[in-house]
């Protein structure tokens, strides 16, 4: 926390956290022009809050795409503000829902374009080998996720997630796009009825090691509404929060964090 804070105590930091918050996945270039900052002083601002993981970054080609990670900003009002001003704060969200309308459109519009629809960053302290494991291995996943992801994993193999009743019953399927062990996997997300025609939407798992702890970035790209985003946004926190609860303590969640009600 105490990096979160002193990344917030700077007028220019909270500045660039707002513009993404506006309009999230923009460039150094972008960030630039709208701040009328150089690139040098942008660069060490984004330093700092990628430090304390209020900013994550995504390569796309050439471009490396800088992501607002609410996820510091969210523990801080668990911790500092819900359980005083639980009450108050549901009747200014009802507020402040209404007034952010206008916000929602452009976020639905920036969903149907080629940049990440949503991006999730999760520290483990693990190794790249145990993480890869407990995404691909299908009794890992289903003891974290409810379902097995089942693939032999080669670049061009189909995969199933499928559920743990012994039916057999695929609920998502897709193609292996791409298999780098330990450090990437990219593959293809799609209901076994969706429309052959259509793009399915793509996931794309980043481990990075760092010491003793593992950076796990999922990318989730090309989501067909806001609404598939929102749920997309919601079911990702919960399954990455087990698998590292169940990586890190040997044992997932005791009770499943996705019927948690919103």
């Amino acid at each position: 926390m105490d990096k979160v804070f002193k990344a917030l105590a700077d007028q220019t930091r909270r500045y660039l956290l707002d513009r993404l918050h506006e309009h999230n996945g923009q460039t150094l270039g972008e960030l630039c022009r709208r701040l009328e900052m150089t690139r040098q002083s942008a660069t060490q601002h984004l330093a700092v809050l990628e430090a304390a993981n209020l900013v994550s970054t995504v390569r796309r080609g050439r471009e490396k795409l800088h992501y607002l990670n609410p996820v510091p900003l969210h523990e801080i009002q668990e911790r500092w503000i819900d359980k005083f001003e639980r009450p108050r704060l549901r009747a200014l969200s009802l507020v402040r829902r209404h007034a952010e309308k206008t916000m929602e459109a452009m976020e639905a519009m920036e969903a149907m374009t080629d940049k990440p629809a949503f991006v999730y960053v999760i520290y483990i302290e693990s190794t790249p080998e145990k993480v890869w494991h407990a995404l691909t291995d299908a009794d890992l996943t289903a003891a974290y996720w409810g379902h097995s992801n089942v693939s032999d994993w080669q670049v061009g193999s189909p995969w199933e997630h499928q559920r743990t009743d012994g039916s057999g019953t695929a609920d998502v399927v897709g193609t292996v796009v791409e298999s780098s062990p330990p450090t990437r996997l990219v593959t293809t997300w799609a209901t076994p009825d969706a429309d052959a025609a259509a793009e399915p939407s793509r996931v794309t798992f980043d481990i990075q090691p760092h010491g003793d702890i593992v950076r796990l970035t999922v990318t989730h790209e090309n989501l067909a509404d806001e609404a598939e985003r929102t749920a997309a946004a919601g079911g990702w926190a919960a399954v990455l929060s087990n698998l590292k609860s169940l990586i890190e303590t040997g044992s997932p969640l005791p009770q499943q964090p996705w019927l948690i009600p919103r």
